[in-house]
């Protein structure tokens, strides 16, 4: 219990003090681009009830698990494909590095193009974006499957299927997991940028309209949401991740041995 205090008090320390550097830095500000904190969070509530969380942060989340759906499925069926054939890799591997330079917010116009200005498009745009550190992280978990394991696979026939499961995304799932935690901090970026063109609701859009309107400690509200949505799904994502790999973490503790 003491160890889990101690976890969350450090944990605490960095967003405390720098909740009370904001405060301390803004007290008396008078700039109507930086207003005090207190005002902001005075606004807080009168802005963000619940038909407003409804109606425009809820279609944000849809979007955001739509496109880390779909980027997901790609990254790791792609990673599988290219990690396990070396010709394979030989042949995409340039292709790839050619998009993955591509930022996915200058490709907005081009998407939009192909697929309107309605909710597929930032789909896409999320999808585009988060794909590439899930695919990366799979091709090299794939590359670094152990022989040995391998090779007693094939000693027992253990092939197809039943390979590909208990084997290799077995074997790559820790890196496949930490590509998805990279893609999740991304994919709450490109939600945000997606929903500044041509959208009528979503954060995004809501956070742009308070600045075009000059309601400073509401665009400064809708701020600090996007920063506690983006720090709940984080939490989120340890914990489920920490139930999912709970035989890597316990693997990793007995390598390192008891605590001292």
């Amino acid at each position: 219990m003491t160890r889990i205090l101690a976890r969350l008090g450090l944990a605490l320390a960095l967003p405390a003090a720098l909740f009370a550097a904001w405060w301390l830095g803004t007290a008396g500000s008078d700039n109507f681009y930086v207003p005090p904190l207190r005002d902001i969070l005075i606004r807080f509530p009168e802005v963000w009830t619940w038909d407003r969380l409804r109606a425009d942060v809820l279609p944000s989340l849809i979007r955001l698990a739509a496109g880390y759906t779909v980027a997901v499925l790609a990254g790791v069926l792609l990673g599988v494909l290219v990690g396990s054939g070396r010709r394979v890799r030989a042949v995409l591997e340039p292709v790839l590095e050619f998009f993955r330079a591509i930022p996915p917010p200058v490709l907005v116009p081009v998407i939009m193009l192909f697929a309107g200005i309605g909710d597929t498009m930032k789909v896409v745009v999320i999808a585009a974006g988060c794909v590439w550190p899930i695919l990366l992280n799979t091709v090299e978990g794939v590359r670094a499957v152990d022989g040995v394991l391998a090779d007693t696979c094939r000693s027992y026939g253990i092939a197809g299927p039943s390979r590909l499961w208990h084997l290799v995304l077995r074997s790559a799932s820790p890196q496949i997991a930490a590509g998805m935690r990279q893609a999740l901090s991304i994919g709450i970026i490109l939600m945000v940028i997606s929903e500044m063109f041509a959208a009528s609701n979503g954060l995004g859009f809501t956070i742009v309209q308070f600045q075009r309107s000059f309601a400073i400690p509401d665009m400064w509200s809708g701020i600090l949401l996007l920063g506690l949505l983006g720090l709940a799904l984080s939490v989120l994502f340890r914990l489920v991740e920490s139930r999912a790999l709970a035989w890597y973490h316990g693997q990793r503790r007995a390598q390192r041995g008891p605590a001292r």
